[in-house]
């Protein structure tokens, strides 16, 4: 069971931090991902990391303004949100992917097994 936190109404240029705790699978077997769907939208890849931690990989369009990562002890990913700018409205979903080798990363969500509650994330221009 995932289930994101964290989101809420931020003005442009702000940040956010998000959170996903998981429970019922063994954490560190996964990959984790963060998406989001904008409304009238598909729902689109944002952050992946490997199970380590070690490996990570982010759209072209939060590159340089966004950071996932993973605490294994907590069962928790992360994704921090800065210089947030209106176009990142959405609601924002967590997912994890059985990972089978140490640097598998995913950016398809139909590589996702789980995936958690949406958390909504608006940005005021």
């Amino acid at each position: 069971q995932l289930q994101a936190y964290g989101g809420g109404l931020v003005q442009a240029g702000g940040s956010l931090r998000l959170s996903c705790p998981a429970s019922g699978l063994t954490f560190g077997n996964y990959v984790m991902g963060w998406f989001r769907q904008a409304p009238g939208k598909e729902r689109d890849f944002v952050a992946a990391i490997n199970w380590s931690g070690s490996n990570t990989f982010y759209s072209d369009s939060v590159k340089g303004r966004f950071t996932i990562s993973r605490d294994n002890a907590k069962n928790t990913v992360y994704l921090q949100m800065n210089s947030l700018k209106p176009e990142d409205t959405a609601v924002y979903y967590c997912a994890a992917g059985r990972a089978y080798t140490s640097m598998d990363i995913y950016t398809d969500r139909r590589k996702y097994d789980y995936w958690g509650q949406g958390t909504q994330v608006t940005v005021s221009s």
